[in-house]
């Protein structure tokens, strides 16, 4: 097999750390999404026989894009350390399924946003108009610090405590933004991998040509 030189050499290794890099970037995007998904403050406010699992379509995507960028970033170590075309060829194909996976989840994310938070807003003021008391309730109050909704506040609550509806647009308002930064940003370094790849593949087909 013919080997890349010179500057190409140099290519070849930053690929590699950027294959690094990226696999870590898979971790955290991964850790992220299971976070979102496990959350015990999200999962109590979700956990209704009809609430809204609009929020969790976003939160899907990251997690399996999180897993295919760790299992896409070492294959691309191992391309780059081998030099095969088959391998970058493989890597860059996925970063592009990938790229597509990431853009979806950041712009479902902010494209949905006020969907989603309505969703949850009128599932929650339908629970509490069916039983203000019930458990579902008490945990939105207790992981909002809110009370009642706009239409019928708590007669009791003290004046510094907000309608439950403001508290669930503070409340996923925080999380949808984190699934549309993480998902554009890291869409964004993908672009910088295809690049990468893409110089390698024409360096090592042209070190084969030459030979």
């Amino acid at each position: 097999m013919s080997k890349v030189e010179g500057g190409m050499k140099c290519v070849k290794y930053l690929l590699f750390v950027f294959n690094f890099i990226f696999w870590l970037m898979g971790s955290f995007v991964l850790a992220v999404g299971l976070w979102l998904r496990f959350d015990p403050e999200t999962v109590s406010l979700l956990n209704g026989d009809k609430a809204p699992d609009t929020f969790f379509i976003g939160v899907y995507i990251l997690i399996g894009a999180g897993s295919l960028v760790m299992l896409v970033g070492f294959f691309g170590c191992c391309g780059a350390v081998r030099e095969s075309q088959c391998l970058l060829g493989s890597f860059f194909a996925c970063l592009l399924i990938i790229f597509g996976a990431e853009v979806a989840a950041g712009v479902f994310g902010f494209l949905n946003k006020d969907k989603i938070i309505k969703d949850v807003q009128n599932f929650y003021a339908t629970s509490y108009n069916e039983n203000n008391n019930g458990t579902l309730i008490i945990s939105y109050q207790k992981v909002l610090n809110c009370c009642g909704t706009i239409d019928s506040p708590c007669p009791d609550s003290a004046t510094d405590i907000k309608d439950c509806e403001a508290g669930i647009k503070e409340f996923f308002n925080s999380k949808l933004y984190i699934i549309g930064y993480v998902g554009i940003g890291i869409a964004g370094v993908m672009v910088i991998g295809m690049i990468f790849s893409m110089v390698l593949c024409c360096a090592i087909r042209n070190s084969r040509e030459v030979i």
